[in-house]
């Protein structure tokens, strides 16, 4: 299998030669490394040619490395069920780059890269109904990148005046509380039920 791919990847190199790049094994996994150019004719080729035949585009995500100037990698997860072969391909993209969206050639990718621009903040072009799928319309910012707060930009809550939900900025003020017990950080100063028992035990094994 990784013979075959291989030489997939070699061809794909030679047809494709400034848009496909090294072909990379790990874990199993083989992944072709590949360009914003000529990306969807790429694409095209592995699902159409007899050799390749990757008619199912398994997924659509993406890799944040904000430290790179190309800070993100788009992966696309394909998979060819006549020859059982399973591909990656990955390109890389800055943040205000726009990358060609392959729902051209994948019918699938029209809710994946939905998902990818919600998320991670990818713009593909040519898409033709871009917008977010798992937050909130007025969401603000993309919570799979790196740099976005844990605690999000705002919180909301149910308003029995307005008699609404609302949404305010986060807040994250918070009055000392003692937990009696429940923290697994301090201990107790009193004596629970069944630590005398205990302190015996050492007692007696010193004496002992």
């Amino acid at each position: 299998m990784s013979e075959a791919l291989r030489e997939i990847g070699g061809i794909a190199q030679a047809r494709f030669p400034g848009c496909a790049g090294e072909l990379v094994f790990d874990r199993g996994q083989a992944t072709l490394q590949a360009g914003r150019d000529s990306l969807l004719e790429l694409l095209a080729w592995l699902r159409d040619d007899s050799d390749c035949l990757f008619k199912q585009l398994v997924d659509v995500t993406a890799v944040d490395r904000p430290e790179r100037e190309l800070r993100f990698d788009v992966i696309y997860n394909l998979l060819s069920l006549r020859h059982n072969h399973r591909l990656r391909v990955k390109v890389a993209v800055g943040e205000e780059m726009p990358l060609a969206s392959c729902f051209p050639v994948f019918s699938a990718a029209f809710w994946l890269e939905r998902e990818v621009w919600d998320m991670y903040g990818i713009y593909f072009s040519g898409h033709p109904d871009l917008r977010r799928i798992l937050t909130d319309y007025g969401f603000e910012g993309h919570p799979q990148r790196k740099d976005f707060p844990l605690t999000g930009h705002v919180e909301m809550r149910y308003d029995e005046d307005e008699k609404r939900v609302v949404y305010e900025p986060v807040k994250l003020s918070q009055a000392f509380r003692s937990f009696d017990y429940l923290s697994p950080w301090e201990g107790s100063l009193d004596v629970l039920p069944g630590d005398e028992k205990a302190a015996a035990g050492d007692a007696d094994a010193d004496n002992g």
